[in-house]
């Protein structure tokens, strides 16, 4: 994997994902995956009342793989929001809807249009724990109730989850990779 050249392709992969935006089977396999990103979020176990272990990235995951950073995105978004109607857990944050947009960019920016491999799922994996997970949750969660202490157990789910996130990942987006060649 040649960074400086994944880096530069991220313009085209925007542009080209914009595009599947005009494409009817894109948009109802989005509104799909989104669908079940909603169901997948509403199940989740609770470790604190700020802290859960959840899988709603893997239909995110796939969503990017088809459709792109843009699509997965938009769908982000939707579906933070419909998961918040279904169950609201506290105050209303557009950060997290604001996560769940940067969670499809970064997906799509590693899997629209590119073969999946361990390295690459790895490293996908670790920018988002460590962006959105760590630190962009930790700031949501500081600025809605002034507490630092969120953010050393959010480093500990993050650590042991990390390896299982990445195994399932890895598995779900090799068997989409499969029944997209078909």
């Amino acid at each position: 994997m040649n960074f400086a050249k994944e880096i530069f392709e991220i313009p085209t992969l925007i542009k080209s994902s914009t595009k599947e935006l005009r494409k009817v089977t894109s948009l109802t396999g989005t509104a799909m995956l989104t669908a079940l990103n909603v169901a997948v979020g509403s199940l989740f176990i609770r470790i604190t009342p700020t802290l859960r272990i959840g899988f709603s990235s893997l239909p995110a995951a796939v969503s990017a793989m088809y459709y792109g950073p843009i699509c997965t995105g938009i769908a982000g978004v939707i579906a933070d929001t419909l998961k918040y109607i279904i169950r609201p857990d506290g105050p209303y944050f557009p950060g997290f809807a604001l996560n769940e947009f940067l969670t499809g960019l970064i997906y799509g920016c590693f899997f629209y249009k590119k073969k999946i491999t361990l390295p690459r799922v790895i490293i996908a994996r670790a920018c988002i724990t460590i962006f959105i997970n760590l630190i962009l949750t930790s700031l949501w969660l500081n600025i809605l109730y002034q507490n630092p202490i969120f953010t050393i157990a959010r480093l500990i789910k993050n650590v042991v989850m990390f390896p299982i996130d990445v195994a399932l990942l890895y598995t779900i987006l090799k068997s989409a990779e499969r029944i997209k060649k078909q």
